[in-house]
């Protein structure tokens, strides 16, 4: 008998719970009975531990699904209905939305199953279970090998231990590190690859506040939007098919209408992308002073080039809605985190934990044996990574990712590839893969603003790279352009057959080397990945010396901590965590109440 589980909408809208005062901790399931049941129990949970994950019979997890490349989604009904947020489905939503149906702008929903939209590309996930296999993975590896020599018995005992999971069945599975690579996990999964927008609001709703209050609480966003996913007769994952049928879940969580008050038990599970509970002084001073302010600063300059043209132009707008909103989302996160952490004196407070380690390990001789070099090599990884990691954003914010002329350059490379082996099966299959990328990309792709874009980026990589570390690229742009990036990017534009789907189809019917590797765009995209990887192959020591000191570190800190219940870092993998539904006071003044309504709106 499935067992029905709440789910929560206040107010006919999925609101914001304003504060958690949670016990915080990124849990694995598998350890809940072990770590966490008792004090959830006395908090107000009324599950068992085997309600929530189990491998032999339904429990809440069968219910939680990763929606896409990395959201998550909960299945709501015995027809396979899935909820997730607004911003989750909004690649979907955008990519079916045109000016004559503008889902973006007016919402959509399906009020049949027959008008439910296929959305190729999109997938929902279903974790089947999570086995612990660290004794398996360390069995072949020891303290003597290098990082490399590591990497490799790892990889290659971990591809065993996947295949033996996935024989006689349709299971995906994989091997993940936990605790910078101190534990290893199995996670199976199940992927249906049939899934089908049913219903969003629109985006006065689903985007209430738009980037003024992306990563801001308390919350009036509506951020929610519906899919369902499809299976054949049988109930097994299926590509696309009219004949598939709506998908019968193990579980599927009930909607509630009657609220939560103050002090309620809660509790969220899902799949977090990424957390850094480990992360050291060195790294966070890398992270404020480079990674964020780098993205802040490049992402600023590309958004308001966009936005411009977006506002001018509704066609454009819908183009490029997803990629503006993908690309804000984490500028956006990078301004607050800098400023929260500068606050918080989180630098500060990471400093006092690392002397705390160092006193820990230099009062034990086999902890200094084990330990004692680990700061040592983070510190150094960093002093030596400094240039390289400033470098290595830049290309890829500003050139490769940033300019979308050069990204779909870049994917004709393993075609260019294939030209040099003059190997027709092998062309004939890059070319294939090359029709593919470019349908996808031209329909959200406009020629006008990119080049804006490309004058922007080519100028501020070389106002602001060292000029030792410029591609190849830049010597014809001062040599035959007089360093006028405006000019040059001109050139580019107006030559270069990638800015059109036309001339693109063209060029695939018949794939000519002499002709993709004099394209001016491929010359270029061409030049970058070679200093790219130039620079990466300089950097490869200084990223084993991290690898190696970030193990040490964690292992250190739960060899000193074996006394607490540790979770590790967030990774895409399913986690829980848990407290008690409260308001809060942010700051001075400031108090903000444990829920939202439509009256905010």
């Amino acid at each position: 008998m499935k067992k029905k589980i709440s789910l929560l909408l206040i107010g006919s809208l999925v609101l914001i719970n304003s504060a958690l005062k949670a016990d915080e901790g990124m849990w694995l399931l598998p350890l809940l009975n072990q770590l966490n049941i008792k004090q959830m129990k006395q908090e107000g949970l009324k599950l068992s531990a085997e309600d929530i994950y189990s491998i032999n019979n339904s429990s809440l997890k069968d219910a939680i699904v990763i929606f896409g490349g990395g959201c998550t989604g909960e299945i709501i009904s015995e027809q396979g209905l899935i909820l997730t947020n607004h911003h989750c489905g909004y690649g979907s939503i955008q990519r079916h939305s045109t000016p004559e149906h503008d889902y973006l702008k007016d919402g959509f929903w399906a009020k049949t199953l027959e008008e439910e939209i296929p959305t190729p590309g999109l997938s929902v996930t279903f974790l089947v279970r999570i086995e612990d296999v660290t004794n398996q993975v360390n069995a072949v590896i020891n303290s003597q090998m290098s990082e490399p020599e590591r990497d490799n018995a790892i990889e290659k005992i971990s591809g065993e231990i996947a295949k033996k999971a996935k024989e006689g069945n349709s299971y995906t599975a994989s091997v993940r590190n936990f605790f910078g690579g101190n534990q290893f996990y199995l996670l199976v999964y199940e992927i249906y690859n049939d899934v089908r927008m049913v219903g969003a609001p629109p985006s006065s709703i689903g985007k209430f506040g738009a980037d003024t209050d992306n990563w801001m609480w308390p919350r009036h966003t509506g951020d929610f939007s519906m899919f369902r996913v499809y299976a054949s007769k049988d109930n097994k994952p299926s590509e696309y098919a009219k004949e598939n049928v709506p998908y019968k879940p193990k579980n599927a969580l009930t909607v509630s209408i009657k609220g939560v008050k103050k002090d309620d038990f809660t509790m969220i599970l899902g799949y977090p992308g990424r957390t850094q509970r480990y992360m050291t002084s060195m790294e966070l001073e890398s992270l404020i002073k480079i990674t964020n302010t780098n993205r802040i600063y490049i992402r600023g300059i590309r958004q308001d080039i966009l936005l411009k043209d977006m506002l001018a132009d509704r066609a454009i707008n819908i183009k490029y809605a997803s990629k503006y909103a993908g690309s804000s989302n984490y500028w956006k996160k990078s301004i607050g985190q800098n400023k929260a952490l500068k606050r918080l004196k989180v630098f500060e407070t990471k400093k006092q934990i690392e002397k705390e380690f160092s006193v820990w390990v230099s009062g034990n001789s086999q902890r200094m044996e084990k330990y004692g070099e680990s700061l040592k090599l983070i510190q150094g990884s960093f002093d030596g990574n400094k240039n390289y990691s400033h470098v290595t954003q830049y290309i890829s914010e500003s050139l490769l990712r940033g300019i979308e002329l050069i990204s779909m350059a870049d994917k004709s490379t393993k075609l260019y590839n294939a030209l040099i082996q003059n190997n027709p099966d092998t062309i004939a299959k890059y070319s294939k893969n090359l029709k593919r990328e470019a349908k996808k990309f031209y329909k959200d792709y406009n020629s006008s603003t990119d080049r804006k874009v490309a004058k922007a980026m080519f100028r501020i990589f070389y106002e602001n790279v060292d000029k030792a570390y410029l591609p190849d690229v830049y010597n014809t742009i001062l040599a035959n352009y007089e360093g006028d990036f405006n000019q040059y990017s001109d050139y580019l534009f107006d030559s270069s057959f990638f800015t059109d789907s036309i001339k693109l189809n063209d060029f695939n019917q018949n794939p000519s080397l002499s002709v993709l590797e004099n394209d001016p765009a491929f010359v270029a995209v061409k030049s970058i990945n070679s200093k790219d990887k130039e620079i990466k192959k300089l950097q490869k020591q200084f990223d084993n010396m991290f690898k190696k000191g970030h193990r040490l570190y964690i292992a250190g800190m739960l060899e000193m901590n074996q006394d607490k219940a540790m979770y590790p870092d967030a990774n895409s993998t399913m986690r829980l965590t848990y407290g008690k539904v409260n308001d809060y006071y942010p700051m001075d003044a400031v108090h903000y109440d444990f829920l939202t309504t439509l009256d905010g709106v």
